[in-house]
């Protein structure tokens, strides 16, 4: 139920049931790569990093048989691979609840980094460059935090970095290794993302980067800066998601 007393209405699920990604709802990326500089995966639509099993979607990242040729952003092509899927143009929202269940690989040193975000959709255009055209970040998780589920609203107050309970949280609870669901309840004037159901960042700002349609993205990476994958074990690595509900 809302705050007010009245029922949320479902407008997008998937309980990724059956054998294959359901392309009706989600696209694969494949135009962008992820991690460092010198160590990056490049995006690909493959069932080595896209799969659908028992009753869960599978994002992994891996290295695979042969470099990857024709590597997106200009890149030389990698001997890793990861995967990432959205509803680019085929599912937005504006305002709501979303929500999904997710078990990212279970580390504890720099590596791996998975993420479960909204991005504005460009059916709908906006002249604002990031960060003020606006992101928001339900989740990020990292490998060299263990225990952490970071969200970051990436918007006007990214002018000023970091800003844990305004655009971010650095106390939210959420070990790797084991399910977690991440929420995040939207409204014209405040964005609250919980963990398992407790609140961890409430914003509002009531920015204008808020202020139009998302699409879904969810994301299995390597890790940059700090949590920078070496090259070596880890790998593969796979993000299991067991659900994604979006009700308005």
């Amino acid at each position: 139920m809302k705050s007010d007393g009245t029922p949320w209405q479902c407008t997008f699920s998937d309980n990724f049931d059956g054998i294959n990604l359901d392309r009706s709802k989600w696209v694969p990326q494949t135009n962008f790569v992820n991690g460092s500089n010198t160590v990056y995966a490049c995006y690909i639509d493959d069932p080595a990093v896209i799969s659908v099993s028992g009753g869960n979607l599978n994002l992994s990242v891996k290295e695979m048989p042969q470099p990857v040729a024709g590597c997106p952003s200009n890149r030389a092509g990698s001997r890793y691979a990861a995967g990432q899927i959205t509803t680019y143009y085929l599912f937005s929202q504006k305002y709501g609840r979303f929500e999904a269940r997710i078990k990212v690989p279970l580390a504890s040193a720099p590596g791996l980094q998975e993420a479960f975000w909204l991005w504005p959709d460009v059916r709908y255009h906006s002249t604002a460059l990031w960060p003020l055209s606006g992101e928001i970040d339900i989740v990020e998780t990292y490998s060299q935090h263990p225990s952490l589920a970071i969200p970051f609203l990436h918007y006007s107050a990214d002018l000023l970095g970091p800003q844990p309970g305004v655009n971010t949280a650095w106390t939210c609870v959420a070990n790797r290794g084991e399910w977690n669901t991440y929420t995040l309840e939207w409204t014209a004037n405040r964005l609250e993302v919980l963990v398992n159901g407790q609140s961890c960042l409430v914003n509002n700002s009531n920015d204008s980067a808020f202020d139009k349609r998302y699409i879904i993205a969810l994301t299995q990476a390597l890790g940059t800066g700090a949590n920078a994958y070496s090259g070596v074990g880890m790998l593969p690595a796979t993000t299991q998601v067991d659900y994604v509900r979006v009700w308005q």
